[in-house]
This record gives C-alpha cells, structure tokens and sequence, in this order.
C-alpha cells in the first residue's frame, strides 16, 4: 500500500479502556498498519518532554493529568508511506488535532458513566471527589457535534469493545 495513510485517533475518558483495547488491536492489526498508542510509548521526564517540545519534535502534543504527551513527526512518514496510523489521543487536543491532520478519522471509546465511575473507584488510585472530579471533566470535553466518528461501546464483556475496536480500525484502513 503506498500513497497517503489513514491516522486513528482515539479518545475516551480515563477508565474506559482504550489501552486494553489498542493492546487487542495491535496483536491483531493488518501488517501495514503502525501503531503508536497504548505501550508503544517513550516514558520521559519532564525536563525531557519540554526539550523535546521546543526542539520541534513533536507532530501533536497535549497536557493532561499533570503529564505532557506528544506524537513524534515519524507518523507524517509512516502515513506517506500508505500505513494506518493509531494514536491514543486527547479529547481536549481534538480540535488541534484535527487542524495539523485534517483527514484524520476519530474513534470514541463510549462507556456508560455508572460504568465508568465503578471503574475508576476499583482502580483505587484516586479519591472519590477526584472521580467525580473527572467525570465531570469527561461531559466537559465530549466530541463537538459534527466531527464524524466511529463510537467504540466498552462498557459491557471486554471481547465485544475489542471485537468493536478491531472493525473500527480496519474499517478506517480499509476505506
């Protein structure tokens, strides 16, 4: 496959599952298609993160949670080169995103938010006023109406959001 690639971005609260659905997908993706989400990523420091950042590396960047994120300019070769591309994105850098990649194809990791919140207490790395705190935040930053995208459902048996994840991203690189 040559000529322009197809760049996923996915997005979903915390708690919804998207690394443990990126880690199904990337174990059963098509061979052409690169993936930088879930473990796929370079852990470094915050001195790190900002050299980075004014050095220029960076194709999209965001902060969230206290942490930088940043998607390195290797993806704009890997899509030139014909590759699907899936990044775990931000629902705040959406619309930033969306200006750098115009063409870039949206994947929303949906949960019910009873769901969600059972989720996030069970993780217990956080209290229950900053649960709620980033429930709030998550109706804050839903998708603006009119971005197309494809809605993942992770709130039931984890096969079928895998199931549901796997036919987004083929059908993305298909298409």
């Amino acid at each position: 496959m040559t000529g322009p690639g197809k760049l996923v971005y996915v997005v979903g609260p915390s708690g919804a599952g998207k690394d443990a659905l990126l880690d199904h997908a990337r174990a059963h993706l098509l061979p052409e298609t690169a993936d930088a989400g879930g473990e796929s990523h370079h852990a470094l420091t915050t001195a790190e993160f900002e050299e980075r950042l004014r050095a220029g590396a960076y194709a999209m960047h965001w902060r969230a949670h206290g942490n930088g994120y940043g998607i390195g300019h290797e993806i704009r070769d890997w899509l030139q080169s014909g590759a699907t591309v899936v990044v775990s994105g931000s629902r705040e850098h959406l619309l930033q995103a969306l200006q750098d990649f115009p063409a870039l194809h949206v994947v929303q990791v949906v949960v019910d938010p009873a769901v969600l919140r059972a989720r996030l207490l069970r993780r217990g790395r956080e209290s229950v006023a900053q649960i709620d705190q980033r429930l709030a935040r998550a109706d804050r930053h839903a998708i603006p109406p009119g971005i197309p995208r494809v809605d993942v459902r992770n709130d039931g048996r984890l096969e079928d959001g895998e199931a549901e994840m796997l036919a987004a991203i083929e059908g993305i690189a298909r298409a």
